[in-house]
């Protein structure tokens, strides 16, 4: 088993630092690709991305500056600089004290995470038996209590870190797979249900009452 990522708090100075790496798709494909492969440099990169060296070159840095990659630097020959991927649980906690502009950047950085987990959801219903298995989606509801969620979370990332592998290390049948949890509570408006009454007012067999 892989030792689990080092959690890293995500500052408000940094907020916006990232949301301009996570927004550029040439720095989320590097991060991917790095992600999958384990050790490149700015050539075989730029080569699987199709961009220039140079812009691989730059962009590599600058992934570098916010620690989400790190150079390899027994690897690095003169111009030639090898980097390897970070494995790190990065994670804003709540009731940071941000400024207006980092709590902006915060608010667009989980809007550009959410865009992307829909279109997962999207995708994962879509092709559901299609998957052969691969898709699995579980849905349920419980009662916990705070310390519990918290409990639940940490058996949670436990479980996770039981399945980890190193990139560039990964199995030969495996396949990068989308995980998510989210754990909130559940007490909102419910639609209306039908009554007793609703139902003899309606006699088509067939007619199905919409929620509100």
């Amino acid at each position: 088993m892989v030792e689990r990522p080092a959690k890293r708090v995500l500052t408000g100075p940094d907020l916006k630092a990232f949301y301009k790496a996570l927004s550029n798709p040439v720095r989320r494909d590097i991060l991917s690709y790095l992600g999958e492969h384990g050790e490149a440099n700015s050539t075989s990169v730029a080569k699987a991305l199709g961009e220039s060296t140079g812009t691989t070159s730059y962009h590599l840095r600058k992934l570098a500056d916010l620690k989400l990659i790190a150079e390899i630097e027994e690897r690095s020959t003169g111009r030639e600089r090898w980097w390897k991927s970070l494995m790190t649980d990065i994670f804003t906690p709540p009731g940071m004290d941000l400024t207006a502009d980092e709590r902006e950047a915060a608010v667009k950085i989980g809007a550009l995470k959410m865009t992307h987990d829909l279109n997962l959801v999207v995708s994962a219903y879509a092709g559901y038996d299609s998957s052969a298995g691969w898709n699995q989606i579980h849905r349920s509801g419980l009662r916990m209590t705070k310390e519990q969620v918290a409990s639940f979370t940490e058996e949670y990332r436990t479980l996770l870190s039981k399945y980890l592998t190193e990139p560039g290390e990964h199995p030969p049948d495996s396949r990068h797979m989308a995980v998510r949890l989210v754990v909130v509570p559940d007490e909102g408006p419910r639609p209306t249900l039908p009554t007793a009454q609703d139902d003899d007012q309606h006699p088509d067999p067939d007619h199905r009452a919409e929620p509100r």
